[in-house]
C-alpha cells in the first residue's frame, strides 16, 4: 500500500513537469510571432499628365497709347494758351498762341525779296521779247542780198541767246525767293500750336508771357510746353517672369483690377510681345490693347493682373503633400513590387491641391500620398491605393 501511493506521487510530478514544459515552449513561440516585424502601410496614388492652365498674379502699369510732349518749334514768347491740364483735346485743335516778332520780320524781307525777283523776271522777259522782235526782223530781212549785214544778224541772236539765259536766272531767282517766303511762312504757322490727336492734356508748363524754346536734343533737359495723352485706348505693359513666358499668344483676353475701382474687374487683349527676356530682370515685356472709352482708367495706375499660366506640352502632377524636402534633395516616394524608391524631382506650378514634378517620373507610376524622409528607400511597404480623387482632379 505505501509503495503504491509513492509511486503515485512520482507519477503525478512528472505529469505536472512535462505539463509546465510544454506550457513554457507555448508562450515563447507566441511571444516569438508577437515580436517578428511587419510591413507598414503606405497609402499612393498615380502620378497624373495633363496640360498646365491656371492664372497667376501679375504687376503691370497701364500707359497712353500715343503721348507727345509738345515743345515749339521756334523761339518765341506765349501770346495766349487755351487749355490747361486735363482738357480734352480734338486733332488739330489750336492749344497756344506764340508770337515771335523776328520771324514777322524774316516774312517781311523775304517777301520783298519776292517782289523784286518777280520784277527782274518780267524785265528780262520784256527785253527777251524785244530783242526776239528784232532778231526776227532783221533775218527776214537778210533774205535780200546787200539789205542787212550779216555781222548784224549775228549781234542780234547773241543778244537774245543772252535775254534768254538772264530770263532763266531771274526765273531761278523768282522760285528761290518763293520758297523762302513759303519757309517764313512755315516758321509762323509754328507759332500756332495745335493738338496732335484727339487726347487730354496732362501737363501744362507755360503761361502767357513766358519764352518758350525748341527741345534741347543734346541734353533733353528741356520742359514742354503741355503733354497730350491719347487715353481712350491705353497699354498694359505687364513684366512677364521668365517662367511664364510659354504659350502666349496675340488675341488672348486678360482681366486684371486696379485699386481705384476694387470691386471691378477690366479685360484687355494680348497686342504684342517683346519675344526678347531683359536680362536684368529675367522678364519679357508684353503689352495689352485696353479700350478707355468711358475714361475711367488712368495712365500710371498699377493694375494686378490675372496672367493666364499655359504649358505647350502636358507635365506630371502629384499632391503636394507627396513631396518631400530635405537640406539635401526634394523627392517623391515611388512604390515599385512594395519597396520604396526615393526619387529626385523639381517643382513647377501649383494647380489645386497638386504640383508640377519634373524628374524620373513617369504618368501611372505609384507614388506614396505623404512624403517623408522617415520612410527610407528600400524599405517594405504594403501599398494601398488613397481615397482620395486622382491629383489634379
Amino acid at each position: 500500500m505505501t509503495r503504491f501511493r509513492i509511486s503515485s506521487i512520482l507519477v503525478l510530478v512528472a505529469t505536472s513537469w512535462w505539463c509546465a514544459s510544454c506550457g513554457s515552449n507555448t508562450n515563447s513561440s507566441t511571444k516569438a510571432q508577437a515580436s517578428a516585424p511587419t510591413a507598414p502601410t503606405v497609402e499612393v496614388t498615380k502620378v497624373a499628365s495633363k496640360k498646365l492652365s491656371i492664372t497667376t498674379r501679375l504687376p503691370g502699369e497701364l500707359q497712353a497709347y500715343e503721348v507727345v510732349a509738345v515743345f515749339p518749334k521756334v523761339t518765341a514768347y506765349v501770346d495766349s494758351i487755351s487749355v490747361d491740364r486735363g482738357s480734352r483735346v480734338g486733332a488739330g485743335q489750336l492749344m497756344a498762341r506764340l508770337v515771335a516778332p523776328e520771324v514777322a520780320a524774316q516774312r517781311a524781307e523775304a517777301q520783298s525779296k519776292l517782289q523784286a525777283a518777280e520784277a527782274q523776271r518780267a524785265e528780262a522777259e520784256a527785253k527777251l521779247a524785244s530783242d526776239q522782235s528784232t532778231y526776227d526782223r532783221l533775218k527776214n530781212a537778210s533774205a535780200t542780198p546787200g539789205v542787212v549785214a550779216g555781222n548784224d544778224l549775228e549781234v542780234a541772236q547773241r543778244a537774245v541767246d543772252a535775254d534768254r539765259a538772264r530770263l532763266e536766272a531771274m526765273r531761278g531767282s523768282a522760285e528761290a525767293a518763293k520758297s523762302a517766303l513759303k519757309s517764313v511762312a512755315e516758321i509762323e504757322g509754328y507759332l500756332l500750336v495745335r493738338a496732335p490727336f484727339d487726347g487730354v492734356v496732362t501737363e501744362r508748363n507755360v503761361h502767357p508771357g513766358s519764352l518758350v524754346g525748341p527741345a534741347n536734343s543734346a541734353s533733353g533737359t528741356a520742359t514742354p510746353m503741355l503733354r497730350v495723352e491719347k487715353t481712350d485706348t491705353l497699354r498694359l505693359v505687364i513684366p512677364v517672369p521668365e517662367k511664364y513666358s510659354a504659350g502666349m499668344n496675340v488675341g488672348t483676353k486678360v482681366e486684371f483690377s486696379v485699386p481705384a475701382f476694387p470691386s471691378q474687374t477690366f479685360a484687355g487683349t494680348i497686342a504684342r510681345i517683346a519675344h526678347s527676356v531683359d536680362v536684368k530682370t529675367r522678364t519679357m515685356p508684353v503689352e495689352l490693347d485696353v479700350l478707355n472709352g468711358d475714361g475711367r482708367l488712368s495712365s500710371g495706375m498699377f493694375p494686378e493682373v490675372l496672367w493666364p499660366v499655359r504649358r505647350t506640352e502636358p507635365t506630371l502632377f502629384v499632391p503636394v503633400s507627396a513631396v518631400a524636402r530635405t537640406t539635401e534633395a526634394t523627392f517623391v516616394i515611388r512604390i515599385r513590387d512594395g519597396n520604396t524608391e526615393w526619387v529626385n524631382v523639381q517643382t513647377g506650378e501649383l494647380d489645386g491641391k497638386s504640383i508640377e514634378v519634373f524628374g524620373g517620373l513617369r504618368e501611372g507610376d505609384e507614388v506614396a500620398v505623404r512624403g517623408t524622409d522617415e520612410l527610407r528607400a528600400g524599405s517594405h511597404v504594403v501599398a494601398k491605393q488613397a481615397a482620395e480623387a486622382a491629383p489634379g482632379k
